[in-house]
């Protein structure tokens, strides 16, 4: 167990509420993190601007990204002035206006398609299914990390990306967890291992965590948050390389 005096924890700034289940997924992460590195006694030091999920779901529905980019490059200057050491973006989808929201601020933004390729690296697999939005699965937000990392990224078929996508607003977004979704989901994973050879799923929404029992999965699983939440205990407490600040 380390000690208070081996770390000056540094203030990680969340960028939360979208959706607010996944923002305190993040929260006991981080702190379980933290906890199984300095003791049952420490907690992690946060800071959290939560947005209204609704107001910035209707505009990345309307594809009104002008906005959501106003929004969240607003909320990660708040958490700058606060006092933040970083800036953590608590959603996937919302990754899709990441570079300018690094952009804002001075402080490192840990990206979260950086922080899952590292683990998918790490254990020494190549070839993922990715999970998540439609938004997340179709555009190169994501992908574009994992790929820069040699990781070939297969997705699932479009009446399947409508399915989950679906799920994932619908329900998990909601707080509403059901059967019959998790097992939509665990047939989509034992398809593509079976048709598409992957060798593990990359959970690439915040919330399918919440639905699925990632040790309990038909492959090797990734859950985009809890890899997000590694990466920034690994920076609060100098456990490794600063990441990047914005351009």
């Amino acid at each position: 167990m380390a000690s208070t005096k081996e770390h000056d924890m540094k203030l990680i700034g969340i960028l939360g509420g979208i959706s607010p289940f996944s923002t305190s997924y993040y929260y006991e992460l981080l702190n379980g993190l933290v906890r199984e590195r300095l003791g049952a006694r420490h907690s992690a030091r946060c800071l959290i601007h939560a947005v209204d999920f609704a107001g910035v779901e209707a505009m990345h529905v309307a594809r009104d990204w002008p906005g959501v980019t106003k929004i969240l490059t607003d909320a990660a200057r708040s958490l700058e002035a606060g006092g933040a050491d970083c800036v953590v973006l608590a959603c996937n989808t919302m990754h899709n206006v990441a570079e300018d929201v690094a952009r804002a601020v001075s402080i490192p933004f840990l990206h979260i398609g950086d922080a899952v390729a590292a683990s998918v690296v790490e254990a020494g697999i190549s070839r993922v299914g990715l999970l998540g939005t439609r938004f997340t699965m179709e555009a190169p937000f994501i992908r574009s990390r994992l790929e820069a990392s040699g990781i070939e990224v297969i997705v699932p078929d479009a009446r399947e990306r409508g399915e989950l996508h679906t799920i994932i607003y619908d329900e998990l977004c909601a707080g509403i967890i059901e059967p019959a979704s998790r097992a939509r989901f665990l047939r989509v994973i034992e398809r593509l291992a079976a048709e598409q050879a992957i060798e593990a799923v990359v959970l690439g929404c915040t919330e399918i965590g919440l639905l699925l029992d990632i040790d309990a999965l038909p492959v090797a699983g990734f859950d985009t948050a809890r890899s997000h939440a590694e990466a920034a205990v690994g920076f609060a407490l100098d456990l490794g390389p600063e990441p990047a600040r914005g351009d």
